[in-house]
């Protein structure tokens, strides 16, 4: 497989298209993923044609990896080539999402209590895909959460052929933690993670956790392949700003301000309203571009007043990138 040094972590209800196209005018080559979208989700909307609503996504988006939930591996088979021939660049299986939701569903991370059905899952994928499948998953899941716990999950899962393992160094607690308080309550183990790598140095292994800093993404890409950046990227976007040249070796970023992100941005609206999508859908994610710069109060309230507005047409982007700049730069 190859790999991919950063990757932005699949957040329901924020890593929807509008936010990988935005964030694509900021990285052109860190991998990014879909929300979850539920194995038999896809199987039913295969049959009355609603596909593109979990599945569609603009071709600048790519490299752009679909994350599958599910715990039946016929379903997620199915559901993989599907996803497949949307032209996805790969395919990863949640089994870290600790919510009551998924837990009702049987998979997400209550499946690190049963690691021969995710392999049996991820083989099944595997056998009928060609392009990459990864498995996202916690470091252990309630009691089960001593090091060779995770060490035996990844013994099993990678026997059938399964090379990347993206691994949030925390535990989750499926009963009396909400799905914010596993992020952030269970102690942050980064050791497991790297002791992993060097226990299992030929697989591919990506570490996920309160990377908030390009100085962290750089200090975790010693020890490991790659590391995936979750709320931080989502509420400090502009923090991908130099990541095509400062991790990829490429020769420029794709913006060199941010009011040139804006510029880019202009003919969204329009694109949406061409797809029959609700043009001001995009705005929300665009909150936090200018996080941390003064001014940014001023940016967030007429974001704000525009998605009230329900906007139509991106002229108020020459309005917005004009004020901007006489607040930035006093």
């Amino acid at each position: 497989m190859k790999t991919n040094p950063i990757s932005i972590a699949p957040m329901m209800d924020y890593t929807d298209r509008h936010y990988r196209y935005f964030i694509r005018h900021i990285s052109k080559e860190v991998l990014l993923y879909t929300e979850m979208v539920v194995s038999s989700t896809i199987k039913y909307a295969s049959r009355d044609g609603r596909l593109h609503k979990y599945l569609g996504f603009s071709p600048e988006e790519l490299p752009l990896c679909v994350q599958l939930g599910g715990s039946d591996p016929q379903e997620l088979s199915d559901a993989s080539i599907i996803c497949q021939d949307y032209g996805y660049s790969e395919i990863n299986l949640n089994v870290g999402c600790p919510s009551d939701r998924v837990q009702s569903g049987a998979f997400g991370a209550c499946l690190m209590k049963t690691p021969e059905l995710v392999a049996e899952c991820l083989d099944a994928m595997r056998s009928k895909v060609s392009i990459p499948v990864s498995v996202k998953h916690r470091i252990g899941v309630d009691d089960i959460d001593s090091y060779e716990d995770l060490s035996n999950f990844i013994k099993v899962v990678s026997s059938v052929g399964v090379t990347k393992f993206i691994i949030h160094a925390r535990k989750a607690w499926l009963k009396g933690l909400s799905p914010k308080e596993n992020r952030t309550v269970p102690p942050i183990r980064y050791q497991d993670v790297y002791q992993i790598k060097k226990d299992f140095p030929h697989l591919n292994i990506e570490i996920n956790g309160e990377v908030k800093t390009i100085e962290s993404v750089s200090k975790h890409l010693k020890l490991v392949d790659g590391v995936m950046i979750g709320r931080a990227a989502y509420d400090d976007p502009w923090l991908l700003s130099n990541f095509d040249t400062e991790f990829y070796g490429s020769s420029t970023n794709p913006s060199k301000t941010r009011e040139e992100v804006l510029e880019k941005m202009k003919g969204y609206p329009q694109r949406l309203q061409e797809l029959g999508i609700a043009p001001h859908s995009f705005i929300r994610h665009m909150m936090g571009l200018y996080k941390g710069v003064k001014g940014a109060r001023h940016y967030r309230t007429f974001m704000t007043e525009k998605i009230q507005q329900k906007i139509t047409n991106g002229d108020f982007f020459d309005e917005i990138i004009a004020t901007n700049l006489k607040y930035t730069q006093q």
